[in-house]
């Protein structure tokens, strides 16, 4: 463990003894970051609102504070002012770090600069520091093995996730109007067919036999064909046992559509 990862678990430590559960179960009834700045008005009383999200950096100013919270959406600007909450409270934002998840609470108001900003009341502890400062990961291996620290660390690669998701729902809508149907067939072969490619091997313990893992669902589909069912397709894993790079992997997501 890292001296700043022994840092956050002092914190944590120290929040518990405030009697804050830093691992809350759930965050009710949030608004986006992006439909929170769309819809702000000056109003009188001030609008409020309630949203969640990721610390990604934290400035403060004697007994003032901003903190920019950032969820799927976009990025929002949080103010904490000593004199406007409980000194218990106060205690809770100071042991906030960037990295954190919070929930947020608060009115909303314009900045001189004309950001809109809000107030947080509620908080979930992150223990372990983000990736190199916040400015991404440059260590490609270390991309490809934590896909998750680089989703956090770069907002484009989640965009890319986000999209590849629109792809995918595109795709069955598409076939559905085709009037094709989605099936699942087996995963696990008693011989690789479907292909010529190098399976993965497993064993199946109950039926004491090896099967394969599927390198194509081409057979099972086909096999679909011959019972009635005169169009179908399938959005499925599969699995060859063979070379890879950043753009070729032994486990891969394909799509396979037969029509009688």
């Amino acid at each position: 463990m890292n001296k700043e990862s022994e840092i956050r678990l002092d914190k944590l430590a120290k929040l518990k003894a405030l009697g804050v559960n830093p691992f809350a179960y759930e965050f009710r009834n949030i608004t986006s970051v992006k439909d929170i700045v769309a819809n702000f008005q000056e109003t009188t009383p001030p609008q409020v609102t309630t949203t969640a999200g990721r610390i990604i950096s934290i400035r403060s100013h004697g007994k003032a504070a901003f903190m920019d919270l950032r969820d799927k959406t976009g990025k929002v600007q949080i103010y904490i002012k000593k004199d406007k909450i409980s000194e218990r409270d106060y205690q809770i934002y100071e042991l906030l770090d960037i990295g954190d998840i919070i929930g947020v609470k608060g009115q909303l108001f314009k900045t001189r600069t004309g950001e809109v900003t809000i107030m947080a009341e509620t908080l979930t502890k992150a223990l372990l520091p983000l990736p190199e400062k916040w400015h991404g990961l440059q260590d490609v291996n270390l991309r490809y093995r934590q896909r998750y620290v680089d989703m956090i660390a770069a907002p484009e690669v989640q965009q890319t996730f986000m999209t590849r998701s629109a792809i995918i729902k595109s795709i069955r809508a598409y076939m559905d109007a085709q009037g094709f149907m989605e099936v699942e067939t087996p995963m696990m072969h008693p011989i690789p067919g479907g292909a010529a490619a190098r399976p993965f091997i497993t064993h199946h313990n109950t039926l004491d036999m090896d099967l394969y893992l599927r390198i194509a669902p081409e057979l099972y589909l086909k096999r679909l064909l011959v019972g009635g069912l005169e169009r179908v397709y399938e959005i499925n894993r599969n699995f060859r046992n063979e070379g890879m790079s950043v753009k070729h992997n032994p486990e891969f997501t394909m799509m396979e559509a037969y029509q009688a």
